[in-house]
């Protein structure tokens, strides 16, 4: 009988909590640790209908890159978001297990899947950050090479790739050879690329000044959005679970998508 637990056992073997980042919440965050599990729900968050879809499906837990728990909440009531999606989870008996930056930084994560549904060749860490105890490098952000084409061309390529809703991007360089991915918000990171050799970097969440800065030094700095940048991640995850648990039905949520729409 698979739990609670085994399933958090193995995904700290894949992508240890200890590394995560000092701000962050990951780990076992809902339910009964000795809980059997016979069916997983992956999402990228942990949602009221992602909630709903996992109790339909028969799913005891649900693993998610983004912690349902997050910023020292106080109280979980059902008059905050958090709280009524905490409650549901414990009235409903679903855990909730969350690999945030660990899963980020890890070789195989967030960031090595997003260049490899680029298709970045030679890839290579962006900011190594330490080594795990297993003796793994691990760091957030990618670099790799891509055959010599006009921005024009790659950016439509990214986001018909990833599936993003919308996109923006500043155009500085006309061709693009090597490119820089960090899923979600990194574009605070817009230096480590540049120090690799970058034209073009590829994240989420620039701020207006962020694609000023960007335009000065010269790279190209495309926003293809936090869910679509990181929602990569979860068919590894659901490789990951099968592979470790053959006995656990695991299932991508179809009901998470893109929370907005671009024109």
């Amino acid at each position: 009988m698979t739990t609670v637990k085994d399933v958090y056992n193995a995904l700290d073997k894949l992508a240890p909590f200890s590394i995560q980042e000092g701000f962050d919440n990951a780990g076992f965050l809902v339910g009964h640790r000795d809980a059997p599990v016979s069916a997983v729900l992956v999402s990228l968050d942990i949602t009221k209908q992602v909630i709903e879809e996992a109790e339909s499906l028969g799913c005891e837990l649900i693993v998610a890159h983004h912690p349902v728990i997050f910023g020292g909440i106080k109280s979980a009531t059902d008059e905050t978001v958090t709280g009524s999606n905490v409650l549901a989870l414990a009235e409903k008996h679903i855990a909730a297990i969350c690999a945030h930056t660990n899963l980020d930084a890890i070789e195989g994560g967030v960031n090595t899947a997003l260049a490899k549904k680029l298709g970045l060749q030679d890839i290579e860490m962006l900011a190594p950050a330490g080594i795990d105890a297993e003796g793994r490098h691990y760091g957030i952000g990618r670099v790799g090479n891509v055959p010599e084409m006009p921005l024009s061309c790659f950016a439509p390529t990214v986001k018909a790739l990833l599936g993003s809703n919308s996109m923006r991007y500043v155009h500085v360089k006309q061709m693009v050879r090597r490119v820089a991915v960090g899923g979600g918000a990194c574009s605070d990171m817009m230096q480590d690329a540049i120090a690799m050799g970058c034209d073009t970097f590829v994240t989420a969440d620039v701020k207006y000044h962020t694609f000023l800065e960007a335009e000065a030094l010269g790279l190209n700095l495309i926003d293809a959005g936090h869910f679509a940048t990181e929602n990569v991640v979860c068919p590894v995850l659901q490789s990951w679970l099968t592979k470790a648990f053959p006995d656990l039905a695991v299932m991508i949520s179809l009901s998470h998508c893109e929370v907005y729409y671009g024109v």
